[in-house]
């Protein structure tokens, strides 16, 4: 499952992003990357693979910066690549995207962007979010991330930096977990709450259909469409571990109660209204999906067995 960590406030933003991701490494990725607001710009870092191979190239070339956002990906749209790594930008790098979740609706305005002029880099759904905000972009980065989400449907969280906005981070939430952390003149922003616990215990969930505006004096949220979100913080007293648990007594026992939710995150986007499966990287013969009586469902911790017909 992918992972989501972003940092602002006076501190290198690398060394920080970095280690939020390590905490965040048993939830599985095939890619990492980040991305950091740095000399008027911003400067991307990303490689297929483990995050120590990111390590290895942000030491080749450094990243400085005090505003940044971090990313490992489970690939869902797009076959692990250097490419297809977050984060992605639009044509002029002037606006990067980190992306949980599936955008359902990608392959129509995918084509509608490249038709009004738009360069692709990549194969993932991710991009187009990265475009649809560039195109949205008239002075007020917030304004654009909820224009550039209202055209898209599907369950994500999207995190985004503009070179044109470069003290501030916003962050929609539309399902995907997303959790604000406090600290004393920074903020932190991670897809779970392990990645926040070495820098703040005082942390705010943002909740689905919720828009967070973070700066190095605080969070602002506000509904996607509507007024703006009081929320009190709460605070955290549990450790790192226990929260990797969540609540559950071995992380076997968690992982075991998490494959519905997993089976249907990972079917997310690709059970569009003709019902067609859509599967990246399955190319089998119609005849012989219509032949199929019985799925096996392979997981880390055990196999499960889901009887009767397949539905194609």
């Amino acid at each position: 499952m992918c992972g989501i960590m972003g940092y602002i406030g006076e501190r290198p933003a690398v060394p920080v992003l970095l280690d939020g991701l390590r905490r965040m490494e048993y939830r599985g990725y095939d890619s990492a990357g980040v991305a950091v607001i740095s000399n008027g710009g911003i400067e991307v870092r990303k490689s297929a693979g483990k995050l120590s191979q990111l390590v290895k190239i942000v030491e080749r070339t450094p990243l400085n910066g005090v505003v940044g956002i971090g990313h490992t990906r489970w690939a869902t749209h797009g076959h692990p690549s250097d490419e297809n790594a977050h984060p992605h930008a639009d044509c002029h790098g002037r606006v990067v995207v980190i992306h949980n979740g599936i955008i359902e609706n990608f392959l129509p305005l995918k084509e509608g962007l490249i038709a009004r002029g738009h360069t692709f880099r990549s194969d993932t759904d991710t991009e187009v979010l990265a475009h649809l905000i560039e195109e949205a972009y008239q002075g007020d980065l917030p304004a654009a991330v909820e224009q550039a989400v209202a055209q898209t449907s599907g369950a994500y969280a999207v995190v985004v930096l503009s070179a044109d906005d470069p003290d501030r981070i916003v962050a929609v939430r539309r399902i995907s977990p997303l959790i604000v952390g406090l600290g004393r003149g920074e903020i932190f922003l991670a897809s779970d709450i392990p990645a926040l616990l070495p820098h703040t215990r005082e942390v705010i969930i943002i909740e689905d259909g919720e828009l967070a505006v973070l700066t190095r004096d605080g969070v602002a949220i506000s509904r996607i469409g509507g007024g703006r979100v009081d929320r009190r913080p709460m605070r955290i007293t549990w450790d790192a571990g226990t929260a990797e648990k969540d609540g559950h007594a071995h992380f076997m026992h968690k992982e075991i109660h998490e494959q519905p939710r997993a089976l249907q995150e990972t079917m997310m986007g690709r059970l569009p209204d003709d019902r067609e499966i859509a599967l990246d990287g399955v190319d089998l013969p119609p005849e012989l999906v219509r032949s199929l009586r019985k799925l096996w469902v392979e997981a880390l911790v055990e196999q499960t067995a889901i009887s009767g017909p397949a539905r194609v």
